[in-house]
């Protein structure tokens, strides 16, 4: 069976059914909220792909539902400096819509322990990723609701969100550290350890 590159995805708008957008000049060239093109490579305009908060693609409003395809758009997805999401094949480059982070962190497994402890976690495109770093875990609080939304890099701009599930089992797996003196604010830092990293989850207030 022939294996799968980004050669199947040469051309997006025959793939989609959809002409290449024929937008301005300024539009398509280089800087100031444009798509950076490569030579010779097309702006398809907006490919009605969406990627919603569960990380489940859609095209036109319709689940994506072979994995295999998610996979391969998957690995032409791309981020901007300006935060938007293209697919890019050598000929052609359409953006795509990402309500949150493009992808979820499904699975998680702890090796070691400890200051030693390394996390591995597993997307929902099978992608393997451990916390480092080069792989950063962060947390995002919601100003109004106050609840944490944690994230990891699995690439440059593109992050998996931790299911809830995830999530809990990495708060059981803080640890609370202490502040340097001079820093000392009546607060501990509480986070998780991987790879040598310390990733602050929250502050735990100290009672006097």
């Amino acid at each position: 069976m022939k294996k799968k590159t980004t050669d199947n995805l040469n051309s997006l708008s025959s793939l989609f059914s959809a002409p290449p957008d024929t937008l301005p000049a300024f539009i398509k060239s280089d800087g100031h909220g444009s798509a950076q093109l490569a030579p010779g490579q097309t702006l398809c305009g907006n490919l009605n792909i969406r990627i919603n908060s569960d990380g489940l693609w859609f095209y036109h409003g319709s689940p994506i539902g072979r994995k295999e395809l998610v996979k391969l758009f998957a690995s032409v997805l791309s981020r901007d400096n300006e935060g938007r999401y293209w697919l890019t094949t050598p000929a052609e480059k359409g953006e795509i819509t990402v309500e949150d982070a493009p992808f979820q962190a499904v699975e998680m497994t702890v090796h070691g322990q400890g200051e030693h402890q390394v996390l591995e976690f597993r997307t929902n495109i099978d992608e393997i990723v451990i916390a480092n770093k080069t792989h950063p875990i962060r947390i995002e609080t919601d100003q109004r609701t106050e609840e944490p939304s944690p994230y990891i890099l699995v690439r440059k701009g593109l992050e998996a969100r931790l299911t809830r599930a995830v999530f809990y089992q990495l708060v059981d797996l803080g640890v609370e550290k202490a502040q340097k003196p001079d820093n000392y604010n009546g607060e501990i830092d509480f986070g998780i350890w991987s790879s040598g990293q310390f990733f602050q989850i929250g502050k735990v207030a100290v009672q006097d």
